[in-house]
């Protein structure tokens, strides 16, 4: 029977019977998969080893009959072991592993799998703000549901201008040039590297990073909980 052979990063995990797990795994070749590991619960199983939260591994699986697939080996690449020494990078890794799976359907791109990737790796980095990881995260996921806001020009389609104060309108995803808004070209430009490519452990070394962040994050999440409906 063929096996195949891809990377995979656990999303959630099911006791079954008296020794098997059924897991959950983001893919970069066959999106998302179910996995049934027969026997992973027992001591000497081979299984435990690369099926860990927060860590990816090189996984090997046979095709089922139905909706679940049999893991045939696992080979750890990489544990992420940092994050499990702090309480909070954990508790925040369940909740944006747990985001993932949710908004996600079986058939996800790789650029899912390279998100959360990133984000696992991030959080391994004690000294990134987790806040910072946390707003980051959540704009990548809009971006790649189609739902970046507008942060070069306002809704009338006049370029932004430095010095300007604005308020921000969630209904449209623009900016409005405002008197006394509250926020400042500092904040359009934090918004617009956390919307970018850049890693967090880049934008961690934003000056005034976190005084900034405060009043980004209200609105990433607000359109996160908007137009991607957590």
């Amino acid at each position: 029977m063929k096996q195949f052979i891809t990377e995979g990063i656990v999303l959630s995990r099911t006791d079954f019977g008296e020794a098997d797990r059924i897991i959950t795994v983001i893919t970069p070749d066959y999106g998302k998969l179910r996995l049934i590991a027969k026997g992973v619960r027992k001591i000497k199983s081979k299984l435990a080893g690369g099926i860990e939260l927060f860590s990816v591994s090189n996984i090997s699986f046979i095709k089922g009959r139905g909706e679940i697939d049999t893991l045939i080996s696992t080979r750890l690449i990489q544990h992420y072991k940092h994050i499990t020494s702090d309480l909070q990078r954990v508790q925040l890794g369940y909740e944006l592993i747990k985001l993932l799976n949710s908004v996600t359907e079986d058939n996800v791109g790789i650029e899912y799998f390279d998100l959360l990737k990133t984000m696992i790796q991030t959080l391994d980095k004690l000294n990134v703000d987790i806040d910072l990881i946390r707003t980051w995260y959540y704009a990548q996921l809009l971006k790649l549901s189609g739902h970046s806001p507008n942060l070069l020009s306002d809704a009338s389609g006049h370029k932004l201008q430095t010095g300007q104060s604005f308020s921000f309108n969630l209904n449209n995803g623009t900016l409005i040039p405002q008197n006394n808004g509250n926020l400042t070209t500092q904040h359009v430009k934090l918004l617009r590297l956390i919307f970018s490519h850049n890693r967090p452990w880049v934008l961690q070394q934003v000056n005034d990073m976190p005084q900034l962040l405060t009043k980004c994050t209200p609105i990433v999440q607000a359109m996160l909980n908007t137009f991607v409906r957590v």
